[in-house]
């Protein structure tokens, strides 16, 4: 039987070549552009409040004490880089947009990093593979679009680009690759604070295992010893910069350190006892990667330079389980019981403060490049067949995402804040303090925009009522769903109404109206067509300072207005100014792709 013959100058697959950058971030901008400037993310979970942060410092730039949440609580106690961007922006497209812009930064750095984080492993093809899958990733769209974790979204890719740099130092002593390693390091820490505790950590571990197996790669003549070294001043410039950089962060938790109740959440439950949290925290945002989990296994285990990466990603699979398994709970109980042992204080199981949705994204990140290298076997193998293929699981894996919550809705259906506002702006009604009761995230929307504080706020961790603290509740305006807890929270909030000078309710559930009514408060008005009601109570006085929290001095505010967004812009002058050296086109895998005119198979003859 005779081959089949192929026209002169054809080509017999997809070019073996990398794909360009430039083509990836143009992917990533026509994939999250539209859903963007849609502003589906504003619907996100904690979309409104890095909006109030932002609105904060958009007019307080220098002063993080906000008194609108919680009857006064610092920002410092929440890295602020990608806030203070928006509030930069938000002087010129407002407030909506400048958040969507700010994402949309974070996503476009994402492939970046991963390229950069993917080439320590892989080659350049497979690299920009995985840029390309960066920006399909069901995680990612989870976290824009459904959990709104805008600072998880900015603080990983600033990781990875830098521990490129931390490699190529720790390998060959690159001094330009330190300092820009730093600067990176510090911006991504001025970001996000879980991610430098433990995301920074997972990603570093297997970069630094391979910077010890690579010492006499490519053109490196390293020894154990001096990568080591390079590493530990490396840890120690790290360390010393980011003490600095957050040095307010590192005074509040100081004078406030975190010693409230545990607060439920669904992702430390076991994700197979219930079909919504294994849909919710496993099918959608690990997409169509769980059908590469049985190759990224046996590629990890079976090729020696993938082990360290490999380990990365499955402890970090571990930890994305959450209560899934024992070994998150277990793990993190020990490390909390080495600190108490040394420092003598008495934290909490991490465990039991942590939420594990984002592990799932830093998983995602340290398998892309193993899932990269099947991807090139399938295309060199089938080409367009298996490009379509995986393009669309891609595509699927982020409508899925993006869909989720339209099924599984993570709010109840939207209602207007405006006449809320407008109560609370008029007639000195901002005297006084209010509370939202079945409001959800739009309780932020109103603190933005109303001049009247608030004895409720979304900030977990700037919780330092005790009515709040000795309870396992969160938000006040989210009481009933804490069961008991929620409820006697809030019940010792109303009996302590004169306190607090607590005078104005707005209730969007009636189920709280007869624990108001016993509570003694009276419905004066409804808002809303009747969907909102005021509930108030006589004899309340105007609202004072109350004791609890420190406001930060006014050096502590001008350290938090210039050092951390500060260290963004180093970062970014240092990668404009003093480009990396381009690398060399790596050549071609065989069998080659014909250019000539000749024929590449003929007819058997």
């Amino acid at each position: 039987m005779s081959s089949p013959s192929i026209a002169p100058g054809r080509q017999v697959s997809l070019p073996r070549r990398a794909i360009p950058l430039s083509w990836v971030l143009l992917l990533a901008i026509l994939v999250h552009g539209p859903l963007l400037l849609m502003q589906v993310q504003n619907e996100s979970y904690d979309a409104n409040f890095h909006k109030f942060f932002a609105a904060h410092y958009a007019q307080h730039w220098f002063n993080p004490w906000n008194e609108k949440w919680f009857t006064g609580f610092s920002q410092t106690t929440y890295p602020p880089m990608e806030q203070q961007w928006m509030a930069l922006f938000s002087h010129v497209m407002g407030l909506n947009l400048a958040y969507s812009l700010v994402q949309l930064i974070a996503i476009l750095l994402l492939p970046l990093g991963v390229y950069r984080y993917a080439r320590i492993w892989v080659s350049e093809r497979a690299a920009s593979y995985a840029a390309v899958g960066s920006v399909l990733l069901g995680s990612l769209s989870f976290l824009v679009y459904e959990a709104g974790q805008l600072s998880t979204t900015w603080a990983a890719p600033l990781y990875l680009i830098a521990l490129s740099y931390f490699y190529e130092w720790s390998r060959e002593g690159k001094l330009m690759a330190l300092v820009k390693a730093l600067a990176l390091t510090l911006a991504a820490a001025s970001a996000h604070h879980v991610t430098l505790l433990f995301g920074s950590v997972l990603f570093a571990i297997p970069v630094l295992i391979t910077a010890l197996m690579d010492r006499k790669r490519d053109g490196a003549d390293s020894t154990i010893g001096g990568v080591m070294t390079r590493a530990a001043v490396f840890a120690g410039l790290s360390l010393a910069g980011i003490i600095v950089v957050l040095l307010p962060y590192w005074i509040a938790l100081i004078h406030n350190p975190i010693k409230q109740m545990p607060i439920p959440h669904n992702s430390r439950d076991n994700f197979l006892l219930q079909w919504s949290l294994a849909v919710n925290y496993i099918v959608v945002p690990w997409g169509a990667l769980l059908l590469a989990l049985p190759f990224i296994f046996y590629k990890g285990f079976t090729e020696n330079r993938l082990r360290p990466l490999f380990l990365g990603f499955w402890i970090t699979m571990i930890f994305a389980l959450g209560g899934t398994t024992p070994l998150p709970r277990m793990l993190l109980g020990a490390m909390a019981g080495v600190v108490n042992a040394i420092t003598g204080a008495q934290l909490h199981n991490p465990f039991d403060i942590l939420t594990f949705e984002r592990f799932s994204f830093w998983a995602s990140l340290m398998a892309l490049p193993i899932v990269a290298l099947l991807a090139v076997k399938l295309v060199d193998r089938f080409g367009m067949k298996a490009a379509f293929t995986l393009g669309t699981l891609a595509a699927l894996s982020t409508a899925a995402a993006v869909s989720w919550p339209v099924y599984h809705p993570i709010h109840d259906a939207p209602f207007s804040t405006a006449e809320i506002v407008a109560f609370l702006n008029r007639d000195g009604h901002d005297k006084y303090r209010y509370l939202t009761l079945g409001f959800g995230s739009r309780m932020s929307e109103v603190g933005i925009y109303a001049n009247a504080s608030s004895v409720d706020g979304e900030y977990n961790s700037a919780r330092l009522l005790p009515e709040m603290t000795q309870y396992g509740s969160a938000q006040l305006t989210n009481s009933k769903y804490y069961g008991t807890s929620g409820i006697e929270s809030l019940r010792a909030v109303l009996k302590h109404a004169d306190q607090y000078a607590l005078k104005y309710i707005f209730v969007r559930d009636t189920y709280y109206e007869p624990l108001l009514a016993f509570a003694g408060w009276r419905k004066q008005e409804v808002y809303d067509r009747g969907g909102v009601s005021l509930w108030v109570k006589e004899g309340i006085p105007p609202a004072h300072n109350t004791p609890f929290g420190t406001p930060p001095t006014a050096m502590e505010g001008i350290l938090w207005g210039t050092l951390p967004i500060g260290s963004s812009i180093l970062a970014l002058l240092l990668v404009l100014m003093f480009p990396d050296r381009r690398r060399k086109h790596e050549p071609l895998e065989f069998p080659l792709v014909s250019t000539s005119e000749e024929p590449v198979l003929r007819e058997a003859r």
